[in-house]
C-alpha cells in the first residue's frame, strides 16, 4: 500500500490535553522521595547517635526507628509513583497503530 503525498503521521497520534497534571504529579512524587530520603537519613543518624540537633529522637530510639521506617516507606512509595507518572508521560507519544501493521524497514 502506497502512502499518499498528504500523509501525516501526527494524525495517527491521539489528541491528548496538556500533560501539566502528570508533570506536576511527577514533580510532587520526586519531592516526596527527597523528603523520604531526608527522613530516613535523620532516623538513621539518630539511631547511630550522630545527630546532636535531634535531641528528641536521640532520647527515644523507638521514635528514631519509626522515623527511619516512615522515611524508607515514603521513599519507596514516592519512587513507585514517580516511575508510574514518568511512564505515562512517555506513553502518550506513541503511535495509535499496532506495531505489526507498520511498514517493515530493514
Amino acid at each position: 500500500m502506497k502512502f499518499s503525498e498528504g500523509f501525516d503521521a501526527r494524525r495517527l497520534r491521539p489528541r491528548t490535553p496538556g500533560n501539566w497534571r502528570r508533570r506536576l504529579s511527577a514533580l510532587l512524587a520526586a519531592l516526596s522521595a527527597a523528603l523520604g530520603v531526608s527522613l530516613a537519613v535523620a532516623g538513621a543518624a539518630s539511631l547511630l547517635g550522630r545527630a546532636p540537633q535531634l535531641d528528641s529522637l536521640n532520647e527515644a530510639p523507638a521514635l528514631a526507628g519509626a522515623v527511619l521506617a516512615a522515611g524508607v516507606l515514603l521513599t519507596w512509595c514516592a519512587f513507585a509513583l514517580w516511575r508510574r507518572y514518568r511512564r505515562r508521560l512517555r506513553r502518550a507519544n506513541d503511535l495509535s497503530m499496532a506495531p505489526h501493521l507498520m511498514k517493515k524497514r530493514n
